[in-house]
């Protein structure tokens, strides 16, 4: 195999190789896609939140301007009604679907809600619901909140001794005759890990389970192919990787032979076969427009869509090789250059483990992110598990985590971070 000219075999880890690997950057070009403020910061929180794309400054201001400002409620006839399942087919490709099988509508939680409802309302009587410790916490409170709804549980497997990897055999062994769901996130919201979809889904259906996949911190990342693992289900957000913006609406995927047989629990008028017809009895609408519920936020909508546009430009493969790129790199520096001051890359050494951001712990993580942003690198903490290093291909290159490198490193052998208090923000 012909190893990535992105990925050299004998590494310098210096200023020039960093810039030399950025001029081979297939993806180099995107950033200028994106709104820079301050192209001295160096933004490594994408996996919380993307940035801001040029275009949809252009897309919210004609909507705000041109379609509310002028059209007022004719727009609804002229592109917003209908926006949610055309944008959905647009994102469609991300994950691995067909386009009549997502649809853009709410938020994550309520798009789990929706699903793992329907899930257990399909595979009744069974009642339990299969997670694990490495899913994110929100998900795990709705499918606590809906195994109990139908008299069930929600079994939280252990994740490995690291706590970084998964234990998948685990997941596997808990799967018999009385679990109706599992729900995981396909990439782990703290260590990164990447789980064997294909695989957990495949034992999933040979116990008769369903399978929800969180894919909030995989799409726009990392290959996701929901048709080809078998998945029944998933949901995902669009403000991370997708750059769809602070709170933008969320997907849902359900597989097509699957639509029109599940229940959505929450009726609303936009899953309402004829929406206009005022009937005062509930009939779903065929499709993945059943699992909408009411009127969407339509600038968040619109503003969603020039994320994706740049993706489908990119293509995911291109964006998932100079991904592996970027965190290989990225680790690689942390191991000669921060390692000796107390660091410690916490995220899986394997590239087919990983998805697109590096978690790294010290002793004094919450401090050092304080200083880091100070620094004018951007990273976010999440307690228990240390720094998250996002690497985001379409705006991040190796000089940016070079140059983030060198920062930490010097304000490390300074000691700045120790200047800091410990408390605790409201947001980390």
């Amino acid at each position: 195999m012909t190893r990535s000219p992105l990925r050299p075999s004998d590494p310098r880890l210096d200023l020039e190789e960093a810039r030399a690997l950025d001029a081979r950057n297939p993806l180099a070009g995107f950033r200028e896609a994106f709104v820079v403020a301050d192209p001295d910061e160096i933004y490594l929180d994408g996996n919380s939140l993307g940035r801001l794309p040029v275009r949809a400054r252009e897309v919210v201001r004609a909507a705000v301007d041109e379609a509310w400002g002028e059209r007022l409620i004719r727009s609804w006839g002229e592109g917003w009604w209908g926006a949610a399942s055309r944008i959905g087919g647009r994102l469609a490709p991300l994950v691995g679907a067909g386009e009549d099988e997502v649809v853009v509508a709410d938020q994550t939680s309520v798009n789990l809600y929706k699903l793992a409802t329907a899930a257990l309302e399909d595979r009744a009587p069974r009642t339990r619901i299969v997670s694990d410790a490495l899913n994110f916490p929100s998900d795990l409170y709705v499918l606590e909140g809906v195994a109990r709804r139908f008299g069930g549980r929600l079994e939280i497997v252990p994740a490995a001794a690291d706590g970084v990897h998964a234990d998948e055999a685990a997941i596997r062994a808990a799967l018999d005759d009385d679990v109706a769901l599992l729900s995981l996130s396909e990439v782990a919201f703290a260590s990164g890990y990447r789980y064997d979809a294909a695989r957990l889904t495949e034992a999933a259906h040979a116990a008769g389970a369903l399978v929800l996949w969180d894919l909030s911190h995989a799409v726009g990342a990392t290959p996701v192919d929901l048709a080809g693992w078998g998945a029944d289900l998933a949901v995902g957000c669009t403000y991370k990787y997708v750059n769809g913006g602070p709170g933008a609406p969320a997907f849902a995927y359900v597989r097509r032979d699957l639509q029109d047989r599940l229940t959505q629990p929450i009726h609303g008028w936009f899953g309402q076969a004829d929406p206009f017809d005022f009937g005062l009895a509930y009939a779903p609408a065929p499709g993945m427009a059943r699992f909408t519920v009411g009127t969407p936020p339509v600038l968040s909508l619109l503003a969603m869509e020039p994320g994706v546009e740049l993706l489908r430009d990119a293509g995911i493969g291109t964006v998932r090789d100079v991904s592996v790129a970027l965190t290989e790199y990225l680790i690689a520096l942390v191991d000669a250059r921060l390692a000796p001051h107390g660091v410690e890359v916490v995220s899986p050494r394997d590239p087919e483990r990983r998805g697109s951001h590096v978690t790294i712990a010290h002793p004094d993580a919450y401090r050092l992110t304080k200083a880091m942003i100070d620094a004018g690198v951007i990273p976010d903490y999440r307690e228990g598990s240390g720094i998250r290093l996002g690497v985001a291909p379409l705006y991040v290159g190796f000089e940016d985590l070079w140059r983030a490198v060198e920062r930490t490193e010097a304000l490390l052998a300074r000691g700045d971070h120790l200047a800091y208090d410990d408390a605790r923000a409201t947001v980390t």
